[in-house]
């Protein structure tokens, strides 16, 4: 049990790169992991590889084929949380076991929100987070080892057993998760999980995936404003945008303040995504969708958008 993605993934990173190991990443990877690597670049000698990524969401797989040559960790974001994409896990951890390296998977945003068989793809190691698609409550997540893999402990200290030892126990789950853990949080995860399991998570994202598309469809019908994100109804059901008359965070308060409809502003912790897209200076506005999103929240939401892309442009605070 970690307390979040971020936790499960310095976890994982640190756990397993060593001084001098190669990591190869890609532009569509979080802070989550961007930061602890360039840490491990200064404090280890970690070797940074990075794949390029484009405004699609696509990774050329024979560049990453070259860059895994000598690697000892692949990060897979296996959905941006900023375009909703799905990277090919399976190809990429095929890539990745015949260079020899490790695969660990970004899955805080796919967990619960699409249908996913990881270990079968090829994750050896697996991030996961408890307030998104698993419906559990903030302070809550896990990381998953695949069976054979050493992963040196983050944290160490009490365990409730083996209390005699010095090292930390080498059994899982102890030999990673030192202290009292969140009791309450994993409860309410296990509340999430087992709502989800029972609704189906090949449901949920059928749901999901037609609010979706009503959603790009109102949206894209507005002048002046440009969807970055692709369809992509296999991914997350997210629609990031800018719009010409006004900047994100504007948009965002307005429709906040006016109409109830909450969205996420910035850079969205996926600085290079907003490279590829040429939002660097400004960052984008992203609406997101969910197991109690309906149509009238997505109507809601298009209507609003459109109301204020015929007004002037409110300056926050105002």
């Amino acid at each position: 049990m970690m307390f979040n993605a971020t936790h499960a993934l310095n976890t994982a990173l640190g756990g397993v790169l060593r001084s001098g190991d190669v990591v190869v990443l890609s532009d569509y990877d979080h802070n989550a992991v961007l930061r602890p690597v360039h840490m491990l670049e200064r404090t280890r000698g970690v070797e940074v590889r990075r794949l390029e990524g484009d405004s699609s969401g696509a990774l050329d797989l024979e560049a990453a084929r070259k860059a895994l040559d000598g690697a000892r960790l692949l990060v897979v974001n296996h959905v941006s949380n900023v375009l909703g994409t799905v990277l090919p896990l399976r190809e990429l951890a095929h890539l990745a076991h015949e260079a020899g390296a490790l695969v660990l998977v970004d899955a805080a945003q796919s967990a619960g929100h699409i249908p996913v068989e990881l270990a079968a793809d090829g994750a050896d190691l697996v991030a996961i987070t408890g307030h998104k698609g698993l419906l559990g409550p903030q302070g809550t997540g896990g990381l998953w080892v695949r069976e054979g893999v050493d992963v040196h402990p983050l944290l160490c200290g009490g365990t409730g057993g083996n209390s005699a030892l010095r090292d930390m126990p080498v059994s899982m789950p102890d030999h990673l998760e030192a202290g009292t853990p969140n009791a309450p949080g994993i409860a309410g995860l296990l509340a999430g999980v087992e709502h989800v399991v029972s609704e189906g998570v090949e449901v949920i994202h059928a749901r999901e995936a037609l609010l979706k598309k009503r959603l790009l469809g109102g949206l894209s019908e507005i002048r002046g404003v440009r969807i970055l994100s692709p369809p992509a109804p296999e991914g997350a059901a997210v629609v990031t945008l800018v719009a010409t008359w006004t900047d994100p965070a504007t948009l965002a308060n307005e429709l906040d303040r006016q109409y109830g409809v909450q969205t996420r502003p910035g850079l969205h912790c996926a600085p290079e995504v907003h490279r590829i897209l040429g939002t660097s200076e400004t960052g984008a506005l992203r609406l997101s969708l969910g197991w109690a999103s309906t149509e009238e929240d997505v109507d809601r939401a298009v209507e609003a958008v459109l109301a204020l892309a015929g007004a002037p442009s409110i300056p926050v605070g105002a």
